[in-house]
């Protein structure tokens, strides 16, 4: 299909997209890699009157070290985010996650801000990035402030950005040498994930958050209660759908769902070494 009429324009800079979008308001959104917004936009999902591309804004596509976290640009490509030595070394789950991300096509042109603002609760970034307990950055016309993770995804492809707002930063704490895993299942390699989890342990503790279990990107916090209670990971995974609201669609039912989340968990669990 074709899409709606828009107007476009280039952004220079974070604070002229940030303008752009408080002249037009909700009628404008943000063009990145483009690979959500666009499809959308053909299905006449998204109808803007204004594309502010901000794909050259070269000053948000970094990774660095932060001192006790890694501070990832919110427009640094996926394929970036897969190959970085920092990320392997400090918080090997996040570079691992991206390199599971839709294909190479898809990796070397989306970013990572696109796919954390875009609030897909079938993406797997958003919880890689919520299992890590990470925190991301807003700026707006009245400056920049910070987002628990857990409180950025508000509902199904919505988020806690202001219309005026665009996501800068991403940061995400250190985790060198914990236990991590990430479980996926789809159909093809480059689907979308049916039912996908991901476990770390961070600060003594670990944290599990599950893809495609409800209309945002959760906390498994069920499971993540039972292992500090003591529980094994195989018992403490057979309460991974507690909480949920599994979706229905062609690929799966509910109940389907909610078998894999456990199965799923449990093998994310022990891959990551998690054992009581």
């Amino acid at each position: 299909m074709i899409p709606a009429a828009f107007d476009y324009v280039r952004a220079g800079s974070a604070e002229e997209a940030i303008a752009l979008l408080g002249e037009h308001g909700d009628e404008a959104k943000l063009l990145a890699g483009g690979h959500s917004l666009l499809p959308m936009m053909k299905l006449r999902l998204a109808v803007p009157s204004v594309l502010v591309d901000i794909g050259r804004v070269g000053d948000l596509s970094y990774i660095t070290d932060g001192g006790d976290h890694i501070a990832v640009g919110a427009l640094t490509r996926h394929r970036a985010l897969e190959t970085s030595d920092l990320l392997a070394a400090e918080c090997p789950l996040l570079g691992h996650v991206a390199g599971e991300v839709g294909d190479p096509q898809v990796r070397h042109r989306g970013t990572i801000g696109g796919s954390l603002a875009h609030s897909d609760p079938a993406s797997d970034l958003p919880a890689a990035v919520l299992a890590l307990g990470g925190t991301l950055v807003a700026q707006g016309p009245n400056g920049s402030r910070e987002i628990a993770a857990g409180d950025f995804f508000t509902g199904y492809f919505e988020s806690a950005l202001a219309d005026d707002e665009m996501l800068t930063e991403i940061r995400v704490p250190k985790a060198p040498g914990a236990g991590w895993n990430y479980q996926k299942f789809n159909r093809r390699a480059q689907d979308w994930a049916i039912v996908g989890a991901a476990a770390v342990t961070v600060n003594g503790g670990t944290n599990v958050a599950l893809v495609n279990m409800g209309s945002v990107p959760l906390r498994a916090s069920a499971v993540e209660a039972a292992l500090a209670g003591g529980a094994s990971a195989a018992d403490a995974a057979e309460q991974a759908a507690e909480g949920t609201n599994a979706p229905t669609d062609l690929n799966a039912t509910p109940d389907y769902r909610n078998h894999l989340a456990r199965v799923l968990t449990r093998r994310a669990l022990e891959a990551a070494g998690v054992s009581a």
